[in-house]
């Protein structure tokens, strides 16, 4: 009955110092086959008419994480990551929920660890992890005990916004943005009873950045499904001092309807 547990029982609430996501454009077929039942890749035309998927890389710094109804000093500071595909939930009536599957999460914490686990399907690791900023810039690394999570990123924050990326399969800033984790829905699927779990974010003041980076590692993208593949970098975005939160978890049939 574990299942019963990992539906995202609690509202949570937190807030971010910094959220850094990278988004990285991959061809659709590799994708396809990761995406659960009632889910389809959310993806992009570009100007010469090929279709793109995308995997962001998430890097998160929050700040009293607890949930909702406990007071802000009894939250905790936990750095976390999170590999995500872009997807869509079609729902009856033509409506469609864009939000993120959850591939693989990594903490520096082991109480995130199993809570994380305990109540969600969120995939989550230990891993050492080290941020600090100077000179504007900032810096993340992360050392999974694997090695299959392993990144490396400086994000300059001074020269802002910055262009798109070289290779960028958008147009422009506008389309990027639409692309820029985290969405309003994060998806699980719960093979016990075939249905989808959705958790709707909520989040204050959201004006995320375009920035530049640079990656000197990020293992994840190179191995398991991904091994061979050429991901290329589509858009980078900041955020901070952000009040970011989600609700509890609801349960919808295959076909989007509600349980």
């Amino acid at each position: 009955m574990r299942h019963l547990l990992q539906r995202h029982p609690l509202p949570m609430q937190t807030s971010f110092a910094h959220s850094l996501v990278l988004t990285y454009a991959l061809p659709p077929q590799l994708l396809t086959p990761l995406i659960p039942p009632g889910l389809t890749l959310d993806t992009y035309r570009d100007t010469q008419g090929v279709e793109h998927g995308f995997v962001a890389a998430a890097v998160v710094d929050t700040r009293a994480l607890r949930p909702s109804f406990l007071p802000e000093r009894l939250g905790r500071d936990f750095i976390l990551t999170g590999y995500r595909i872009f997807t869509r939930f079609p729902t009856p009536g033509g409506r469609t929920m864009r939000g993120l599957r959850i591939l693989r999460s990594d903490t520096d914490h082991r109480m995130m660890v199993h809570g994380g686990n305990l109540f969600s399907r969120y995939n989550y690791h230990l891993a050492r992890i080290a941020t600090r900023t100077v000179d504007r810039t900032l810096e993340f690394k992360v050392l999974s005990a694997d090695g299959h999570a392993d990144l490396h990123v400086r994000a300059d924050l001074a020269d802002t916004p910055a262009p798109l990326p070289p290779g960028s399969p958008f147009a422009n800033a506008k389309d990027a943005r639409r692309y820029a984790g985290p969405l309003p829905y994060t998806f699980e699927y719960e093979p016990q009873t075939r249905s989808v779990i959705v958790v709707k974010a909520t989040r204050t003041h959201w004006d995320p950045v375009p920035v530049t980076v640079d990656v000197p590692t990020l293992t994840f993208l190179a191995s398991g499904a991904f091994a061979g593949c050429e991901p290329v970098l589509a858009n980078a975005f900041h955020v901070s001092d952000l009040r970011y939160g989600w609700e509890r978890g609801h349960r919808r049939a295959l076909d989007g309807r509600a349980l």
